[in-house]
């Protein structure tokens, strides 16, 4: 994974509008296949090369929710980081993600509600600059004053 911050934490009090986290990741057969065995979402367009040819995408895609799960990467290691509980998600796939893809996942700070330690963050996968995911994410971020 290429991150562009380190992981850990920036407290409520730090975060300010604008701000932006991202990773890229190579989506990898493997990846795919581990997906399939945690979440037990054995689709056929995602590990069969013969069955998903004959789908409208033409071969075989990563699933959504793996993609997704760069989006929570990024909210759980770097904005906010640790300690950040998610307290909601939206999500609009616009676009399949296939093995050997470069993946960008990015969040940027677009309203914070510093009294109730919310943070809304937009947040969008794209391969190849191209969006393949839509979203927004709301989160309680982790304080100093709890630390």
């Amino acid at each position: 994974m290429l991150d562009n911050f380190p992981r850990g934490t920036i407290c409520i009090e730090d975060i300010e509008m604008g701000m932006t986290r991202h990773l890229r990741k190579v989506v990898t057969d493997e990846d795919i296949e581990m997906f399939a065995q945690v979440s037990t979402d054995r689709n056929p367009v995602h590990l069969d090369d013969a069955y998903a040819q004959d789908t409208i995408f033409e071969g075989r895609i990563a699933h959504g929710m793996l993609t997704a799960g760069l989006i929570s990467a990024v909210i759980g290691e770097q904005l906010p980081g640790h300690g950040t509980v998610y307290m909601g998600q939206t999500l609009k796939f616009l676009a399949p993600v296939r093995p050997g893809d470069m993946v960008t996942a990015e969040v940027e700070v677009i309203d914070i509600d510093h009294a109730k330690r919310r943070v809304k963050l937009d947040c969008r996968c794209m391969v190849d600059g191209k969006k393949v995911l839509m979203g927004e994410a709301i989160v309680l971020a982790p304080s100093r004053k709890f630390d």
